[in-house]
């Protein structure tokens, strides 16, 4: 018996119902070591534990806890643990209706981005991607996580002060209004109003104080309120206000009510 450690492996991976989302990729790896590949699709990079060490285009490069690391489609690289413990990472595949290949060149330049904001933003997003139903706060999210890489990428002058809509936000308002349970996506809103995703969503968080997304589960948390105080099971009531399923409801009800729907359910039995 040799002195070796087990190597340790595990992955999850699923495509989400989100526009420009080719697939989420999460892993743990100990000794496992890409050979060099290439993918078809932009991979976005995070290590939540340890580091990977990869080549792209002939240079080294690591990731580090703060780094997010964006990979440009076509472009051979490999991957290794630069820890003794190996990694663990999170990654978006996306494809090029999120980033176009005229940015190829600069990610090759500059694949590792030293930025926080960025770090958080994509951390978020994965959080939004893990939970089925809530795809408009994913694509909102992904959206400005979007916006921000092409800002390294393609670096501009910093923008003067967001200009208000207000009636732009009141047209994106009257959408959901009409799609409470529905529901609809950011690029079909952007589309009907019309605007850019990105200044929808800025323009109703700047007149409403509260982003779509969260605007829509706050309508739907209403109308299931309502219902479960009529008397209705919660697992009904999740299907006729346009959550994915209970405990889709669940989360969302005990983050703005407080209490779950069984309890809140209960509380009117009087």
């Amino acid at each position: 018996m040799d002195g070796r450690r087990n190597e340790q492996r595990s992955v999850s991976a699923w495509r989400p119902r989100v526009p420009g989302v080719v697939e989420v990729f999460h892993a743990h790896y100990t000794e496992y070591a890409y050979p060099m590949h290439v993918h078809d699709a932009w991979t976005l990079l995070i290590v939540d534990d340890g580091a990977v060490r990869y080549d792209l285009d002939r240079h080294e490069h690591g990731t580090p806890h703060d780094t997010v690391s964006l990979l440009p489609p076509h472009v051979p690289h490999n991957g290794s643990p630069a820890t003794p413990d190996g990694f663990r990472k999170r990654v978006l595949y996306l494809d090029a209706s999120r980033l176009g290949d005229e940015l190829i060149g600069p990610a090759v330049d500059a694949p590792d981005l030293r930025d926080p904001l960025l770090r958080r933003r994509v951390g978020q997003l994965h959080t939004a991607l893990a939970l089925p139903g809530d795809e408009l706060e994913a694509e909102s999210r992904l959206t400005f996580v979007g916006e921000r890489l092409r800002s390294h990428l393609v670096p501009r002058h910093a923008a003067g002060a967001e200009r208000r809509d207000p009636d732009l936000a009141r047209r994106l308002r009257e959408l959901l209004d009409e799609r409470v349970v529905e529901g609809i996506g950011l690029a079909e809103a952007a589309a009907l109003v019309p605007a850019h995703p990105a200044h929808l969503v800025r323009a109703f968080s700047g007149a409403y104080g509260i982003a779509p997304h969260q605007y829509l589960m706050s309508r739907r948390v209403d109308r299931a309120r309502r219902l479960l105080l009529a008397g209705d099971a919660p697992a009904d009531v999740a299907g006729v206000t346009g959550f994915y399923d209970q405990a889709h409801l669940t989360r969302h009800f005990k983050r703005l009510v407080g209490v779950t729907p069984g309890r809140y359910r209960g509380s009117g039995a009087r």
